[in-house]
């Protein structure tokens, strides 16, 4: 019987990193967990992203790079690892809130393929600030830095699902909710992540993290009704933005 609870525990991670990211894990010799089952270990696909981020910015470091090339290239590695999902929601999201009159207008709009010039603008914000932030924490650590932001980001994506209705009936946001989502589980394995920066750091980066996924998700609510999967990745960058910015506050 323990040894089928660790193997559902290990198929709920396998699941996660097929969601969130680009890993080859291969595929399920039984029941394949639920969306919302899996959400538990959504931060340590997390981790997952961010230590080969950081393997990146390590080999730049090696290789001599200045700062602002290094940064770059981590957030380069980490977007391939995961397909630039966060981003191209990030995108929708301010195309749709940007360029939508109505509620049904933004979901069009987010539902689109294409990019326009609110997307284009934040997606080129959010790599710029990011960017800039580890190049000022370069050598300061930044690469463990880069792991529990991207742990901790995707760790408030579960309590969304559990807080916010889903705004369409179809897509991501609607599969993932379940009955019992682990939220808070979530949240603890995303907190943990954060202690190797100092249990002080890891306190304030977790509620800039906090406040930066809440304060999205009440303009998301307001401005569609609930969450999509856009609106979950919009929440990990905005996430990551907040906990960079909170970061830069305490080197300071």
């Amino acid at each position: 019987m323990r040894d089928r609870g660790i193997g559902i525990r290990l198929d709920e991670v396998r699941l996660a990193l097929m969601l969130l990211t680009r890993f080859p894990v291969g595929g399920f010799a039984g029941v394949v967990p639920s969306m919302s089952a899996s959400a538990w270990a959504w931060p340590l696909a997390g981790v997952a992203v961010g230590a080969v981020a950081a393997g990146g910015l390590a080999l730049a470091q090696g290789l001599g790079l200045p700062p602002p090339a290094a940064a770059l290239l981590a957030l380069a590695v980490g977007a391939l690892c995961t397909g630039a999902m966060h981003e191209d929601g990030l995108a929708d999201l301010a195309d749709g809130f940007g360029g939508g009159a109505t509620r049904e207008r933004k979901l069009e709009i987010m539902r689109d393929s294409r990019i326009g010039s609110y997307g284009v603008v934040a997606l080129v914000l959010s790599l710029g600030f990011r960017a800039t932030a580890i190049a000022a924490l370069f050598g300061g650590g930044a690469g463990w830095a880069l792991i529990g932001l991207a742990a901790v980001t995707r760790a408030m994506l579960p309590t969304a699902l559990v807080l916010l209705p889903a705004a369409r009936s179809d897509g991501l946001g609607n599969a993932a909710v379940g009955d019992e989502t682990p939220a808070i589980p979530a949240l603890a394995v995303g907190f943990l992540c954060l202690l190797p920066l100092g249990l002080g750091a890891a306190v304030v980066v977790f509620g800039a993290v906090a406040l930066a996924s809440v304060g999205l998700g009440l303009l998301a609510r307001r401005q569609i009704g609930g969450q999509t999967g856009d609106v979950l990745g919009a929440m990990q960058q905005a996430g990551e933005i907040a906990g960079w910015a909170a970061l830069l506050f305490l080197a300071a």
